[in-house]
């Protein structure tokens, strides 16, 4: 069994068009997440899956693997799983979908959000989430927030604060969700075939599609945040970051 990486770049960002090959410290983003992905020792193998020229030669050029896919795809999944059967991948070998827009990642979270899928077979998806620690987190509508059940499986996720809390007690911990997932190659065709739900629809969240046809998905937690970057003011605010995380002594 195999764990390849895929991170979906497509040139065309209606906020930010192409973010992928925004310098950030002097190198594409596009290469910041690439080489973050490299440090995660699970995965076998990693691609760029995009539908731009320009995209798939800057990662040819700094030495990375990248796959030219359809340009009419409406998700970064149905990107990957194009590129995962391009590939041959066997249906029970493991898809990570990377984010493309998150360069300063910490490779220990592909670890933890590929284990569930590693330690049980039967698991079909998983994905990461982070505590919120910060009001204007909780409250921006850019970041998911999801709830899930005792044994870690999501109930829902929401672009607004779930789950509301309509007294002052007790207190609530809430949950930002992190856009990387891991499939098992049978269900990711399987998940882009499945018809759109009303959830989706109106959270334009495609993960709900996947509970709205009844297929759970493990969610872990994880220690590490990880800054996406979806508007040219944003870069600043990596740039910093990872100037921190360079740092002697840090």
């Amino acid at each position: 069994m195999k764990t390849v990486a895929f991170i979906p770049a497509r040139f065309a960002s209606k906020r930010f068009e192409g973010k992928s090959l925004a310098l950030i410290a002097g190198k594409p983003m596009i290469q910041h997440v690439y080489e973050r992905s490299k440090e995660c020792p699970e995965l076998d193998e990693i691609y760029v899956a995009t539908d731009d020229l320009s995209i798939c030669t800057c990662v040819t050029e700094f030495g990375g693997r990248a796959i030219m896919t359809d340009e009419n795809h409406l998700s970064g999944t149905d990107r990957i799983a194009e590129a995962a059967e391009k590939i041959g991948l066997q249906d029970r070998d493991i898809v990570v979908n990377i984010q493309g827009d998150q360069p300063i990642f910490q490779p220990s979270i592909i670890s933890d959000l590929i284990r569930p899928l590693l330690e049980d077979p039967k698991t079909p998806m998983s994905t990461l989430m982070y505590r919120i620690k910060e009001e204007r987190e909780l409250n921006d509508t850019n970041n998911v927030k999801v709830v899930v059940d005792k044994k870690g499986y999501a109930l829902y996720f929401s672009r607004l604060p779930i789950p509301f809390r309509r007294d002052q007690q007790p207190e609530i911990i809430y949950y930002k969700h992190l856009g990387f997932y891991a499939y098992r190659k049978e269900f990711l065709l399987k998940f882009t075939r499945l018809s759109y739900g009303l959830l989706e629809r109106a959270e334009k969240l495609e993960q709900l599609r996947a509970l709205e046809h009844g297929y759970e998905i493990k969610v872990v937690e994880t220690t590490f945040d990880s800054t996406e970057v979806d508007r040219p003011e944003d870069i600043k605010e990596v740039e910093e970051k990872l100037s921190q995380l360079n740092s002697p002594g840090l």
